[in-house]
């Protein structure tokens, strides 16, 4: 057999099978009796109207929405309903039925991120856009169609629409996760004994409090194409409740932030509360090349790698991870979610000295916890542990990684990680779901409502998983089948 009849047979093989993405948990649009999807459903492609688009990854999502990429490179959102004011101008007007997003229409995406209520993209070409909250949204050159961001403009300031998010997924704007809505649901009692023993403790690292403001000064519906600065090309996106991480590829893995920082969230080494222009995160020594290059200083200590590797963000604290598999991360540390051994802050990029003799290659955060997989597939775990979304069997917090020792998890070797507020999911190299964390409205994809403190297997028929990503309160899964 010569080559070109070996391409020929991988094309047939590659067109014998199709992506899929399936969904669980709760979006308004897709949900619009409050009623959860308690295992995963397939999502619908958009019409392909154009020779035949099809789903590439999945992104996750925010609050009330979710996203996906298509092979074509259009962002793919779904999940708002029209009585939301701001995530409904987030997503783009799309409810249950998916629908690409506006962008600028020469650009091809290829990562895309949300926090709580803001986006983020990367283009085929390193480019960065971002919309949202605009705290969220550095300064920069706005593209948007003139009609559709008309439309979202006169939806945020003439109907004064309230949101039909969960109640008790709402905290106030002076904890900096809020969005103003209407009452559907009261906290549950865990829930509000934990958001007041939260405030307490953080008591002298509030925000300043916000002024109730109309939603077009709150929002930037407009894609901003983001200023990182001159031949910055970003391969990778990340975004936190209030703040966002880039990763670079044309400086050699250097990390770029901006938004919110009081909690050091930004690795900036001050409780700066904006950052309103993307600045470099000292996660690395520009000073040194090649392979003498080291990470960021931590109280005196340089740590091996040449670069960064991959990014996350929680609610309010991040992480990265270098070349040499040293985990680094930095920000809000209330529920020991930093993995320090304490629940501080970590104003400063500091390494987690546990995990000193272990390789880490992929990370995820959720609002209070982090999850990490090593290279030889174990799953370590750390920070707020109240729905179980930790994995270790209890319900207490994590201040050190904690290797996930279920025998659900026996002979079984993670490949991918990711978070939600507060659930967790990973994939195994088998194919096999796992999931576990808080499930009220069926996030965990297992047919019910239960919290689940170990990880449990998710059903999968007749489909090979590729990828998992997770929304606030819900779950997407990409996934081939033959056809």
């Amino acid at each position: 057999m010569n080559g070109n009849e070996g391409e020929g047979e991988d094309v047939k093989m590659q067109k014998r099978k199709e992506a899929l993405v399936y969904m669980s948990g709760y979006l308004p649009g897709v949900s619009p009796e409050k009623s959860p999807v308690l295992s995963l459903e397939p999502v619908q492609f958009p019409n392909p109207t154009d020779g035949g688009d099809s789903w590439k990854d999945v992104c996750g999502g925010g609050c009330g929405f979710a996203m996906a990429i298509s092979e074509c490179g259009k962002l793919i959102t779904w999940g708002s309903a029209d009585d939301e004011g701001q995530s409904y101008l987030i997503a783009g007007k799309h409810g249950e039925i998916p629908g690409a997003f506006p962008l600028p229409t020469e650009v091809s995406l290829v990562k895309a991120a949300a926090g709580w209520a803001h986006c983020v993209s990367v283009t085929e070409t390193g480019e960065v856009y971002t919309w949202g909250w605009k705290e969220c949204v550095p300064s920069g050159k706005v593209f948007h169609d003139s009609a559709f961001v008309g439309s979202l403009q006169n939806d945020a300031t003439t109907t004064g629409k309230q949101c039909s998010l969960p109640a008790d997924q709402v905290t106030s704007l002076s904890q900096g996760l809020n969005l103003t809505c209407d009452t559907v649901s009261h906290l549950d009692s865990k829930r509000a004994g934990e958001e007041i023993a939260k405030r307490r403790k953080t008591s002298s690292a509030k925000l300043e409090p916000e002024s109730s403001t109309a939603s077009d000064e709150l929002f930037m519906a407009s894609p901003c194409l983001v200023n990182i600065g001159p031949g910055v090309r970003i391969t990778t996106v990340a975004a936190g409740g209030r703040h966002t991480l880039a990763l670079s590829v044309s400086d050699m893995g250097q990390v770029w932030g901006w938004g919110y920082g009081g909690e050091g969230q930004l690795g900036l080494g001050s409780r700066m509360k904006m950052v309103s222009s993307p600045h470099l995160i000292p996660c690395i020594d520009p000073s040194v090349s090649g392979k003498d290059r080291f990470c960021a200083v931590s109280q005196g200590s340089k740590f091996p790698g040449s670069y960064v590797k991959e990014i996350a963000c929680g609610g309010r604290h991040s992480a990265v991870i270098t070349d040499a598999g040293a985990l680094l991360t930095f920000g809000w540390g209330l529920y020991g979610q930093c993995g320090q051994g304490s629940t501080k802050d970590q104003l400063k990029v500091t390494r987690v000295d546990s995990l000193s003799d272990t390789r880490v290659k992929n990370v995820a955060a959720g609002l209070w916890h982090t999850l990490c997989i090593t290279v030889d597939g174990r799953v370590y775990a750390f920070g707020g542990n109240q729905f179980g979304q930790l994995g270790t069997g209890a319900e207490e917090a994590e201040t050190l990684p904690r290797l996930l020792d279920s025998s659900s998890l026996e002979n079984k070797h993670a490949k991918v990680v990711s978070c939600g507020a507060r659930h967790s999911t990973i994939l195994t190299e088998d194919g096999q779901l796992f999931s576990w964390g808080w499930n009220k409205y069926g996030q965990l994809g297992l047919g019910d409502t239960v919290d689940r403190n170990i990880p449990c297997q998710v059903s999968i028929d007749g489909c090979l998983p590729k990828d998992i990503a997770c929304g606030w309160w819900h779950t997407l899964l990409l996934a081939e089948r033959p056809i």
